[in-house]
Parts: structure tokens; C-alpha cells; sequence
């Protein structure tokens, strides 16, 4: 069977991480796969942001916590000792696709290069506060970025969910 496909079917989201960072250049790897996603009229509007600094993940954290209603001492992280946050250029009207394929082949290639992944909403709302606003700035993004989701990536604390049977019924042929 063809490896990306076989990776596709194997990889599972991970909600429970080692708390050991993996290589940088593991992440840098996973990271460059991000920017080989398809974009709209092939302008390559989304970004990626990659978090090692653990203040900075800890405070997207509690922004995220905080957004998604969870009690405090949550991690909606799961644990996971790095996070890749997507963004994409708000002047671009396929943003929303081209960071979802973008976290596709995050997920993918964190998976092919044995890390746990998984996708994490409520970037958009985070990235919409002055803080994170800030942090793009002071980073040195300019414009006007919109979150789509967070790669929380790591090593995986003990096996992945069994696959599940597809559900039937979603592919119609139209011959």
C-alpha cells in the first residue's frame, strides 16, 4: 500500500503527550511539510507559528481554556509540549481551506515522523485578542492574521485509539 495513504488511515488524534519537547528539527521538518499544502490560486496564504517556549504555550493554553467555557487547571493541549498554530492571511477569501490543508499535512507528517497530534479549535477567537495581536507583531508578522487551528504535537503517552469503522454511505458516485 502507498505510505501516505497507509499514513492517512493510520494516524489518530493523540490526546495524551509525554511531557519531553521533541527535536527542533523534527518540528522544523513537520513544519515545512505544512507549506507543501494546496492553497487557493496557489498564493499560499496560511502561516505557521511554531511554539516550544513553554510560557507562551501555557498562556495560548489558558486563552483557549478560557474560550472553550472548561474549568480552570484544564489543558485543552492535552499535555502536548509544542503547538503549531495555523493563521492565515485575512485578505485571502480561501483562508479557511488553505489552513485546513495546511494542518492536514502537519498532522500527517507528525504522524510519519512518530509524534502524536491533534487538531485544536478556538484559534480564531485567540488570535482575535490584543495579546495575541501583540505577539504577531513583536514577532515580526505583519498584517492581518486569522487563527484556524492549533497542531498540539508531541510524543504520544500510550497507544493510539483503535481505528474505527468508517461510516457507511459517504461516497456517492454520480456515472
Amino acid at each position: 500500500m502507498n505510505e501516505v495513504i497507509r499514513a492517512m488511515e493510520e494516524r489518530r488524534s493523540i490526546r495524551k503527550f509525554l511531557p519531553e519537547l521533541p527535536p527542533r528539527e523534527t518540528l522544523a521538518r513537520i513544519a515545512e511539510a505544512g507549506l507543501y499544502a494546496p492553497s487557493g490560486m496557489g498564493r499560499q496564504s496560511a502561516m505557521v507559528l511554531v511554539v516550544t517556549d513553554r510560557a507562551l504555550r501555557d498562556r495560548l493554553a489558558e486563552a483557549n481554556r478560557k474560550i472553550g467555557g472548561w474549568q480552570e487547571g484544564y489543558d485543552p493541549f492535552y499535555g502536548a509540549p509544542a503547538v503549531l498554530v495555523v493563521l492565515a492571511d485575512k485578505e485571502r477569501p480561501t483562508r479557511v481551506q488553505d489552513g485546513s490543508l495546511m494542518m492536514g499535512n502537519l498532522l500527517l507528517a507528525a504522524h510519519a515522523l512518530g509524534l502524536g497530534g491533534i487538531w485544536i479549535h478556538r484559534a480564531k477567537e485567540e488570535f482575535e485578542q490584543d495579546e495575541f495581536k501583540a505577539l504577531l507583531r513583536d514577532l515580526g508578522v505583519e498584517g492581518e492574521w486569522e487563527g484556524i487551528g492549533h497542531c498540539a504535537l508531541g510524543y504520544a503517552d500510550g497507544e493510539p485509539a483503535p481505528r474505527v469503522a468508517r461510516r457507511p454511505g459517504r461516497i456517492v458516485w454520480a456515472e
